[in-house]
């Protein structure tokens, strides 16, 4: 995820797909169960750490903000990896001792590879700096190398991996134009399959018990859903989880998920995560950098945006995984949840001075202490 506009996937639109039965409302779904993974993205935790941020108990008192994560439930940490950032975060040698921070506090780790330099996302596919030039054959081993190294490192430091993701948000493919799936300017379905068969087999080299994902952004949309992986499937990926991008504000109501969820977890035969979700608690911001979530037409019904409106939120996201028939929801991932206010961690890896358009939907307030929505998330039916 980042600040972006939505890429709606080429083909999707005109795809026959039957209309799945109403489904009930997530809320009101019987025999909810416990949740495997209650998830937080704390990827710019690091560097929000080097800038001063501090994390406080509900009560004001300071600590750990790993051990405040630990203490409310949280299960699993997400952790992007770019290649070679100019800010020199997120890659390899700041996600290691993140990882060692989180393993001792019985934390699990998530890695989801970017493969870029900077954010990646359905708008958005650019190709690492150092990998520019390399052609189709190129790209395939420098994925296989790249998520070997990383996911190797973690496993040889004692801090392995449970979860991966082979792509972030890849509803148009990843390092464009090569592997992008769609458009004039695509290498067409049949590189992507390459590139992801590449990244899956490397992590399974590299840590056999590993789980894998493969991540798109349509957690409401069964369309391009079942378009994007009825074709993943038709080119013989072997993967083990489907995880989806579910915010209100982008990808449909809670029922049209709840369907589409459904339906997936069928078809497939492979259960679900929702890999990012967020609503905020506040349309205030703490900079003057025009937040993501600023006007009251941006809301889902019923849920304000307060700290009780958010926790709110995530116990009903936590409900529409719970109520995935057969089991085959396990769960979700707060998306950047500690990324607050500090001037110098912003968006742009390659401005110091740009802003947080995010700090509203974080599960920290402007004083840096915990909101309700953080127990909400780690103590889900546990």
């Amino acid at each position: 995820m980042r600040r972006r506009s939505v890429l709606t996937a080429a083909g999707a639109a005109a795809l026959a797909v039957p209309v799945l039965g109403a489904a009930p409302a997530a809320a009101s779904a019987g025999g909810r169960r416990g949740l495997d993974i209650r998830a937080m993205d704390i990827s710019s935790l690091p560097k929000n750490e080097d800038h001063g941020a501090v994390y406080r108990t509900a009560d004001g008192r300071r600590e750990d903000p790993v051990r405040l994560l630990a203490h409310a439930g949280i299960t699993h940490a997400r952790l992007k990896v770019w290649v070679n950032p100019v800010d020199g975060y997120n890659d390899k040698a700041r996600v290691l001792p993140l990882a060692r921070r989180l393993r001792r506090a019985g934390i699990g780790i998530w890695v989801d590879f970017h493969y870029s330099d900077t954010w990646a996302d359905p708008a958005h596919q650019t190709k690492p700096a150092a990998w520019a030039d390399l052609d189709i054959t190129g790209l395939t081993r420098a994925v296989y190398d790249h998520t070997a190294d990383v996911l190797g490192a973690l496993k040889r430091q004692g801090t392995p991996a449970d979860l991966v993701q082979v792509g972030n948000e890849i509803n148009g493919g990843m390092l464009w134009p090569e592997g992008k799936n769609w458009g004039s300017d695509s290498g067409g379905w049949g590189n992507l399959a390459a590139l992801l068969k590449s990244g899956l087999s490397a992590a399974r080299d590299t840590s056999p018990r590993i789980r894998t994902m493969l991540h798109i952004a349509s957690g409401g949309d069964n369309g391009t859903s079942r378009w994007w992986f009825d074709t993943a499937v038709s080119y013989g990926l072997d993967f083990d989880i489907i995880a989806q991008s579910y915010y209100p504000f982008w990808h449909g109501t809670l029922e049209t998920a709840a369907a589409n969820f459904a339906d997936l977890t069928a078809r497939y035969a492979k259960p679900v995560v929702i890999a990012e979700t967020a609503y905020p608690f506040t349309l205030g911001s703490e900079d003057d950098i025009n937040d993501i979530l600023n006007s009251p037409s941006q809301l889902t019904p019923g849920f304000p945006a307060t700290p009780e409106g958010q926790a709110a939120w995530l116990r009903a996201v936590a409900d529409l995984a719970a109520a995935v028939p057969g089991g085959q929801g396990l769960g979700y991932c707060y998306w950047e949840g500690t990324w607050t206010y500090r001037a110098g961690s912003g968006w742009n890896p390659q401005d110091p001075g740009s802003g947080n358009a995010w700090e509203n939907l974080a599960l920290f307030d402007f004083d840096d202490k915990a909101l309700p929505g953080l127990r909400t998330l780690g103590r889900y039916r546990s």
